[in-house]
C-alpha cells in the first residue's frame, strides 16, 4: 500500500448479515422473472457483499496465521 492510499474501511455489515443476503440475492436471481436492469443490480449487489465475505474470511485467516504457534 503506498502512502496515498488510506487503509479500507472496515465493512458496517457482518460476515453472517452479508452471506444471509447475498444468499437471498442468489435465490431471486436463480427464481427468474427480474427485468435485465433488475438482475444487473443484484449482481452488482451480490458482488459487493461477496467482497464483504472475503474481507471477514481473510481477516479470519489473518487472525488465526497469527494465533497459530510457529515452529
Amino acid at each position: 500500500m503506498s502512502s496515498t492510499e488510506e487503509p479500507t474501511p472496515e465493512p458496517t455489515q457482518t460476515y453472517e448479515q452479508a452471506r444471509e443476503e447475498l444468499a437471498d440475492v442468489v435465490r431471486r436471481l436463480e427464481t427468474g422473472g427480474l427485468t435485465l436492469e433488475e438482475s444487473l443490480s443484484l449482481w452488482e449487489r451480490g458482488e459487493q457483499l461477496a467482497e464483504v465475505c472475503q474481507h471477514w474470511l481473510d481477516r479470519a485467516r489473518e487472525r488465526l496465521a497469527a494465533a497459530a504457534p510457529t515452529e
